[in-house]
């Protein structure tokens, strides 16, 4: 399908151990701590004309460790915290399902959950965003399962839970050292010049 004009180039980026360090269950602002280069490959993205999008699993909010406004809270100081260095997420979706684990509404099956292409595939009905265009950078074969499923292009970081992931990669998918060396390599393949 060749790229229509009118539809957006997103880079998708999985949140925890991606953008920020892994921390179990990561809830609370003060315990936010971005990876090294994490802002300044979100403004590079965001340069380069890319809609950037976290699509991030949140099943704590399942397991009833935290609640969806506490996630909106740390998008929210995400936010602030980014626009210092001149960056900015377009867009948050996030899955608060487990099929398993937890109580309540939210423990259920959903087409949200990674590596499921839900949440790729909302935003990009809700943003005009060409899936065949896009990107998705994450640290897990959920991530790069979403991608491939949503039609995307994934690239693996070995950050977070990466390097552990690494050597299950399907063949064709590269592996970067941060996220920083990821956007890179998005803008270089994209033939944006920089």
């Amino acid at each position: 399908m060749p790229h229509d004009a009118k539809l957006k180039r997103a880079v998708f980026l999985d949140r925890d151990g991606t953008i920020n360090i892994e921390k179990e269950y990561l809830y609370r602002p003060e315990d936010f701590e971005f990876i090294p280069g994490a802002p300044q490959a979100i403004r590079m993205l965001n340069d380069a004309g890319f809609c950037v999008i976290v699509v991030t699993n949140q099943s704590g909010v399942a397991r009833g460790y935290y609640d969806e406004a506490a996630v909106e809270r740390l998008h929210r100081y995400m936010d602030v915290e980014l626009a210092r260095f001149g960056a900015r997420v377009d867009a948050y979706y996030f899955c608060p399902h487990h099929p398993k684990h937890g109580a309540g509404l939210h423990t259920r099956e959903c087409a949200c959950r990674k590596p499921l292409p839900g949440m790729l595939v909302q935003a990009a009905a809700d943003l005009s965003i060409d899936l065949t265009a896009s990107w998705i950078i994450g640290d897990k074969l959920a991530d790069v399962e979403a991608g491939l499923r949503a039609g995307c292009r994934p690239l693996l970081v070995r950050t977070g839970y990466g390097g552990g992931e690494e050597s299950s990669l399907p063949r064709d998918v590269a592996a970067h050292d941060d996220i920083l060396a990821a956007a890179r390599a998005i803008v270089r393949l994209s033939g944006i010049p920089t």
